[in-house]
């Protein structure tokens, strides 16, 4: 299964699973119980909140690709935007009149990676 078809919860077990972290463990490290957590991981109760995804990240020493993943994951999960992102749009209108503008114009996947590209171009 590619990691990106996985569900939050079986992204959790497996990053867990490879850190040889256990359940109760990671439960105690991020502040919830073990039966809140095994829940979570089984998909019967909603994503962790952004504190406690964070709390997750650091716990299992995701690095930024798997943290990444694990956020696009919980907001996929509640049908919305990962939760690292809400603040970062809502604090910048311009990010939301960037949105609204691909959106119109239809712009497509090769024109997004094109996008990211020069911005990470920034950063070299």
């Amino acid at each position: 299964m590619k990691s990106e078809d996985m569900s939050l919860g079986e992204f959790l077990v497996s990053k867990r699973e490879e850190k040889d972290v256990t359940l109760r463990e990671l439960a105690r490290l991020i502040g919830v119980s073990a039966p809140f957590l095994s829940d979570v991981e089984k998909g019967r109760r909603a994503p962790l909140t952004a504190d406690r995804l964070e709390a997750a990240a650091s716990a299992l020493h995701l690095s930024p690709e798997e943290k990444t993943l694990m956020y696009d994951l919980a907001g996929k999960q509640r049908g919305a935007i990962a939760p690292d992102l809400p603040e970062y749009i809502i604090e910048r209108d311009y990010v939301s009149a960037a949105l609204r503008t691909a959106r119109d114009l239809g712009a497509g996947e090769e024109e997004w990676k094109q996008f990211v590209e020069e911005l990470k171009k920034r950063r070299r």
